[in-house]
């Protein structure tokens, strides 16, 4: 098990609680528009996490920030906000266990994107890793 100052502790908590999200979602649409239930959950999101900002005395002025700072966030907010109305609008029409699977094909776009932008180089082993995600998101969507 890894200690909580180890960066795969705190990934493999996102898979799980990114798991148990698609499953709470797919429940929670069942009487509500995708777009809606995107908005509530946003706003759950930012009542929890000001809490706990604020609570563990993390909170700093934003004006402080670097405008760098403040445009990349702003770039990652808008990238995270398109990409749950996406994910909630799929869930709402598709399988969870077939909407999940594609979503992680993020996964790829992950790494190419790591590659151009970041100047990452992912090793033989990597790469066929990743291949191999693609290569299951593949099967997953295609499979009747």
């Amino acid at each position: 098990m890894p200690s909580v100052t180890d960066w795969f502790f705190w990934a493999l908590l996102s898979a799980v609680f990114a798991a148990l999200t698609a499953i709470f979602a797919k429940l929670g649409l069942e009487e509500i528009d995708s777009d809606l239930a995107t908005l509530i959950r946003t706003v759950i999101i930012i009542l929890v996490l000001s809490s706990f900002v604020v609570l563990a005395g993390k909170w700093k002025n934003p004006f402080e920030l670097s405008p760098r700072t403040w445009l990349f966030l702003t770039l990652s907010g808008l990238a995270t906000g398109a990409s749950w109305v996406c994910y909630f609008r799929a869930l709402k029409l598709g399988e969870v266990s077939r909407v999940a699977p594609v979503d992680k094909f993020s996964l790829v776009l992950v790494a190419l994107f790591a590659v151009l932008f970041l100047g990452d180089r992912p090793s033989a082993l990597q790469w066929l890793g990743i291949s191999m995600v693609g290569l299951g998101v593949l099967v997953l969507a295609i499979a009747r």
